[in-house]
């Protein structure tokens, strides 16, 4: 069964506008919800995101129900990691994932694997569908190859609440990477435009006109035994596109594992991006209660750690309050 729901407008103003204000989503969001023809003004279907609503108009929208990929989820059965997938905490309202590395998030034309969505829908995990049909419970995402912790919301009131969270920066995330070479200082600050880079369309770039505003804070951790590698934190401010692969590369810093963007030849090898979202915070949306969760990298990634780091000391600066502590400036 399809759930509505009714806004009542209050102002003139476009309906993608309004409905973006009403529900926590951007406009292109709200634009897929319009094309599959869920969206009625005054009880009439509308067809186009630039519609102009009036003053007392009544938006209705129901959300669309959940479809099954069934190519996808039949897939699902040959691939290793979807047996893999660490729940950290499960309840009506949300989900918390650890999120193995080589997984993409949701469908797209060019996806052919199956992906985290395929995977909870095929789990029968009752999710939110306020974003569209492709990305069903994704409040927010990461890269194919980072692995870490992710938040889903399984109603469409949890996804509300936990989208306006991501723009008021009452959510949030920090991640572990493990780059070459060391960063020089204990505290590092980036603040650069990011936005698609002209000479390659699969890269993103920095310090760029056109870009979206982008703030990332790195801390030093530890430096590997041979002091060529260090280990750090990072925290994101915004959420661009490869924001932390970008911001490092414009300090001539590369995660180990990375591809995409440039590195030197004798970095060392590594099977998979060092890169993992190591802690998620946010408000739950019913009891409004802080929560945080730590999710524990692969084998992949504790494998190479031990290898190249004191892992004494690792489990001593990987400790939560640790990291939450060295951040002297909060987002």
């Amino acid at each position: 069964m399809k759930e509505l729901k009714e806004y009542i407008c209050e102002k003139s103003e476009r309906l993608d506008t309004f409905l973006a204000s009403q529900i926590a989503q951007t406009r292109s969001q709200i634009a897929q919800l319009i094309k599959q023809e869920v969206v009625f003004v005054d009880e009439k279907l509308v067809a186009r995101p630039g519609v102009k609503l009036k003053a007392g108009q009544k938006v209705r929208v129901e959300f669309p129900e959940l479809k099954i990929d069934e190519v996808n989820t039949n897939l699902l059965e040959e691939v290793s990691w979807a047996k893999e997938v660490e729940v950290l905490y499960e309840d009506d309202d949300i989900m918390v994932i650890n999120k193995p590395s080589g997984v993409t998030v949701h469908p797209a034309p060019s996806v052919k694997e199956p992906t985290l969505v395929d995977w909870l829908k095929f789990k029968g995990i009752r999710l939110s569908t306020i974003s569209g049909e492709e990305r069903h419970g994704i409040v927010h995402r990461l890269d194919k190859g980072t692995s870490g912790a992710m938040v889903i919301a399984k109603t469409n009131e949890a996804h509300e609440f936990l989208s306006q969270q991501l723009q008021d920066k009452s959510m949030g995330r920090y991640y572990l990477a493990i780059i070459a070479p060391p960063l020089k200082d204990d505290i590092t600050t980036v603040e650069s435009n990011i936005g698609r880079s002209s000479s390659n369309r699969l890269k993103m770039a920095s310090g760029l006109e056109h870009g979206k505003y982008a703030k990332t804070m790195f801390k030093q951790l530890l430096l590997s035994d041979d002091e060529r590698m260090q280990l750090i934190a990072c925290k994101l401010f915004t959420g661009r596109t490869h924001q932390i692969r970008v911001h490092l590369e414009s300090l001539n810093r590369h995660i180990v594992g990375e591809h995409l963007y440039a590195q030197s030849p004798k970095m060392e090898k590594s099977e998979r991006i060092l890169l993992h979202a190591y802690i998620i915070y946010f408000i739950h949306p019913t009891t409004k209660e802080r929560l945080s969760f730590e999710a524990k990298y692969d084998e992949n990634m504790k494998s190479f750690i031990e290898k190249k780091f004191d892992m004494e000391k690792v489990d001593e600066v990987t400790k939560l309050k640790y990291i939450t502590d060295s951040f002297t400036t909060d987002i």
